[in-house]
């Protein structure tokens, strides 16, 4: 269970995140958009895993290479803007949990379920 500190610096970290993303001038980062969706950072705050979502997204594998050539710039923007001990290494993952969600709703939406009518007979 992480204590209110890191949990609170997981918070602090993907909302600078959030904004420095919008920032990047790699076309290859510039895919879609892109939302920050969780944060957790090891104990002693040596790395972060951040989790994106990315709306649109045209090339899973150029989208990660454009993210691993501007880690060491959001690094240090990070650094800048939080006052950290340390600033964590960045490692990025795609999280598809919301196309998966969108993918199971369209599902739903075409099973077309006529549960009114079998109620009536």
């Amino acid at each position: 269970m992480a204590s209110n500190k890191l949990t609170r610096t997981n918070d602090d970290i993907q909302r600078v995140l959030s904004a420095l993303l919008r920032e990047v001038k790699d076309p290859r980062v510039q895919q879609g958009m892109i939302s920050v969706t969780r944060v957790e950072t090891t104990g002693d705050l040596r790395y972060a895993k951040v989790w994106l979502s990315v709306l649109g997204l045209e090339s899973e594998k150029e989208f990660k290479k454009g993210l691993k050539s501007a880690s060491g710039w959001l690094r240090r923007e990070l650094g800048s803007s939080l006052n950290l001990r340390y600033t964590p290494e960045l490692v990025f993952e795609l999280d598809h949990s919301i196309e998966y969600g969108a993918k199971i709703s369209r599902m739903i939406q075409d099973l077309n379920i006529s549960g009114d009518e079998d109620e009536g007979q």
